[in-house]
């Protein structure tokens, strides 16, 4: 189980070049798929995001010769639940830090790079997908403008502008497939269950393929993390009834999401006794600390003091000590130093 099931997920179904080749064809404009030589597509290492995003984009890295010269291709995944207005400058940023990286490793000329971005936001995508839709005034609205601002365009795959019948006829195979059914749906439960037989034989399908056990479950995993305990049992039940062959697997994640729920509880727990522990170890030691200081100062006021003093000291409260301590410099007996304030009225000085 993981705290970032999105981004499990996504690299999970894409980070195969077939499977990323699949996506990025259903984007690209036809002519510049067509240039692309897709047998040389290979995944190259590193993330770009910002440390603190890392919990709403996920991305990829890929190479491929375009036309006879080398390029890239950068795949982006947005998985918050409402679009980010900003997104066109995020992906400049992103592609800027690619660009300094090859530039540090191969020098100059630099590559192409093909940006696409994965959106799942239940209202669909409709903030600007260029630099130019977020400066004003636009730069098309001038004559000659345009070509001296920065910019770029990236190729939005919308899930929530596609239906269960346009993704059926994607070009793609069954785990990616499937991924991107669960990435869009995975926030209504009640639509997965719903449609789950829409999607039973594309299951089967995934099942058969080679890791397809594994393929299953990262995908079950994924909608166990999202939708919670409850829900997802509810799902299970589903998958019981309508496809039995994946039962043992829904019933491995869900004990896993009870033991991971235990497990959260333990270190919770842990960590509310280890803070109070601490706590009153603290206490205990300021505590002691007080105690050892009104005996030395006793000491030297009163002479030697008796067993029997010196565990009233040691028995008392830390309010007390205080109390005591602040009596020391004014006490004329240890009698006056002992008593509460009600009984016993410190002299005038």
């Amino acid at each position: 189980m993981t705290s970032r099931p999105h981004d499990a997920l996504f690299k999970a179904a894409f980070e195969t070049p077939r499977h990323a080749m699949g996506l990025f064809q259903l984007v690209l404009p036809p002519d510049v798929s067509a240039a692309i030589s897709w047998s040389s597509i290979t995944p190259e290492s590193g993330t770009f995001i910002d440390p603190d995003l890392v919990d709403q984009h996920s991305d990829l890295l890929f190479s491929v010769q375009l036309d006879g010269t080398p390029a890239l291709l950068y795949l982006l995944l947005e998985h918050q639940s409402t679009h980010a207005s900003d997104m066109p400058l995020r992906m400049a940023e992103y592609l800027l830090r690619v660009w300094r990286r090859y530039q540090k490793g191969h020098g100059l000329p630099l590559p192409l790079i093909l940006p696409a971005l994965v959106s799942h936001a239940p209202n669909g995508w409709t903030a600007s997908r260029s630099l130019h839709g977020l400066v004003e005034p636009p730069p098309a609205s001038i004559p000659g403008l345009a070509p001296l601002v920065l910019n770029h365009c990236t190729l939005v795959l919308d899930l929530a502008d596609s239906d269960d019948d346009k993704l059926r006829d994607w070009a793609l195979a069954a785990f990616p497939k499937l991924a991107l059914v669960v990435l869009r749906d995975g926030r209504d439960p009640e639509r997965l269950r719903r449609d789950f037989n829409h999607w039973r034989d594309t299951f089967r399908e995934v099942l058969r393929a080679p890791n397809g056990a594994e393929a299953v479950a990262q995908v079950l995993r994924y909608v166990a993390l999202v939708t919670g305990n409850m829900r997802f049992e509810e799902f299970r039940a589903t998958i019981r009834e309508q496809l039995p062959e994946a039962g043992e697997i829904a019933m491995t994640i869900a004990e896993e999401l009870r033991q991971e729920g235990l497990q959260q509880g333990l270190q919770q727990g842990l960590q509310q006794g280890l803070q109070q522990g601490l706590q009153q170890g603290l206490q205990q030691g300021r505590q002691q600390e007080r105690a050892e200081l009104l005996v030395k100062q006793l000491a030297l006021k009163f002479g030697t003091l008796s067993p029997a003093c010196v565990a009233r000291i040691e028995s008392a409260t830390y309010e007390q000590l205080e109390r005591y301590i602040e009596r020391v410099l004014t006490a004329e007996s240890l009698e006056f130093l002992f008593a509460e304030a009600s009984d016993s009225p410190r002299p005038e000085a």
